[in-house]
């Protein structure tokens, strides 16, 4: 009679979360860093304009504060290793990034409105580059935090 082997086990080990320098080189870790930069040149450039209308681009301003501020914090705590190496950090970085992701695109599509705006006033030609700058900041920061966000189920 044949002996029955016994069944692999398919247990697949999750990489290890990088702490200290290694963040950067790191796939899904490596966006931080471009994502807290792209994000405070959309304020800096905001900041920097003749705001046309206060609404629409306050949010701007409040959804890039807040993001490069709160990236920033995420981005010291994986450099330090807060997380431990826990499970949950994983889950906490895909939800955090996820959503931040919709609120940019939110963002940067009223900035793009601000300088279709911006475009036909009176003002300087100075201020429409500026908001068109910081229109295309606030597209890629978008990007870069999808990016960072969907990377994470494939790393």
């Amino acid at each position: 009679m044949a002996s029955a082997a016994p069944a692999p086990t398919t247990t697949s080990a999750q990489p290890s979360l990088p702490t200290g320098l290694a963040v950067f080189k790191t796939v899904p870790y490596v966006f931080m860093l471009p994502e807290i930069v792209c994000g405070a040149w959309v304020w800096i450039l905001v900041a920097a304009t003749s705001v046309s209308s206060p609404l629409l681009q306050g949010w701007v301003m409040y959804v890039s504060l807040t993001s490069c501020l709160l990236s920033l914090l995420l981005l010291l705590s994986y450099l330090l290793g807060f997380h431990r190496n826990s499970e949950k950090w994983r889950v906490l970085d895909s939800l955090y990034h996820g959503a931040t992701a919709i609120l940019y695109m939110s963002a940067a599509v009223l900035q793009a409105n601000a300088t279709i705006v911006s475009e036909s006033s009176f003002n300087s030609a100075l201020y429409y580059q500026l908001n068109s700058a910081a229109s295309f900041f606030a597209f890629t920061t978008t990007f870069l935090y999808i990016l960072h966000a969907f990377s994470i189920y494939y790393y």
